[in-house]
């Protein structure tokens, strides 16, 4: 029988007051919402634009479960990468002017997946204390030496890199932290980097479909090429309302990742369709 001490380990978290509940919602999300059959006003949701519940966004995913149906029965790689989904990486590499997009099921598996390709044992990794937990569990998986710099605080990751024998470096940040929705300053990393030999990673999460024109993110108002951060990360479970989430950069950089990724499983056709009818909108949207 196992026993890993399983009651007492819940009575612990009751007393640190860290027993977790979850409520039951039993609407869309929307600003009025009912949860656990009570009328609400929803603060916490990441739906920023209301998409999620747009009923031209419902119609997508209708006629494009009439046509793929609803399962993947397999990744990508094992038996084929969906039409829509490839139009939809070509769609969004136009919509943030990169050269190519990768597509994965979360953000969460997206950003393991990078770390875990471009670093290795001996590389070093450099992250903002206030990264999104998907960014420190992926460094504290990498093998690469891992190490957390204050939050917004340049001096500290200079020296910090200054100091660093690794073979290679990567820099990564949150665009928008999402806890306190402060931004990182893109030009002072850019310069860091370039200073210091060091790759840029931004996880755009939080500002992808609202900030910069036409929602195009953190990179784009701040007009960073990839030559300036090589690897960009956003989801579309947030501003785009729907769900998964991407990687865009380089031709070399995606195909890379295609080659390495453990973590590469993409999602199926129908939210496809819904999230390319918002890439689609012009830029001066």
């Amino acid at each position: 029988m196992m026993n890993f001490d399983l009651e007492e380990r819940l009575e612990q978290r009751s007393e640190q007051r860290l027993f977790r509940q979850r409520v039951i919602l039993d609407s869309p999300q929307k600003p009025e919402a009912m949860v656990d059959g009570r009328p609400c006003l929803m603060f916490c949701s990441n739906d920023y634009l209301g998409l999620a519940n747009h009923p031209e966004i419902r119609s997508a995913f209708q006629q494009a479960a009439n046509v793929y149906g609803i399962g993947s029965g397999a990744s990508a790689l094992i038996n084929g990468h969906s039409r829509p989904h490839r139009q939809l990486e070509e769609e969004l590499a136009e919509f943030t002017g990169r050269a190519r997009v990768l597509l994965f099921s979360t953000g969460y598996m997206a950003n393991l997946g990078v770390i875990s390709a471009l670093l290795s044992p001996g590389d070093a990794l450099f992250q903002d204390r206030l990264n999104h937990a998907s960014l420190l569990d992926a460094g504290r998986l990498s093998g690469a030496r891992f190490q957390r710099y204050l939050h917004l605080d340049m001096g500290n990751l200079e020296r910090r890199l200054k100091k660093s024998k690794a073979r290679r470096k990567l820099i990564a940040t949150d665009g928008v932290f999402s806890m306190d929705g402060d931004r990182t300053p893109l030009a002072e990393l850019v310069k860091l980097s370039r200073q210091y030999q060091a790759g840029l990673m931004v996880d755009d999460a939080h500002a992808f479909g609202c900030i910069g024109k036409g929602g195009r993110g953190s990179l784009k108002e701040g007009g960073f090429t990839t030559d300036d951060v090589p690897v960009m990360m956003a989801t579309l479970g947030k501003a785009f309302g729907t769900a998964g989430a991407f990687v865009a950069g380089s031709e070399t950089l995606i195909e890379n990742l295609i080659s390495v990724c453990p973590q590469l499983y993409l999602y199926h056709g129908d939210a496809a369709s819904d999230c390319r009818s918002v890439a689609s909108q012009p830029e001066g949207g």
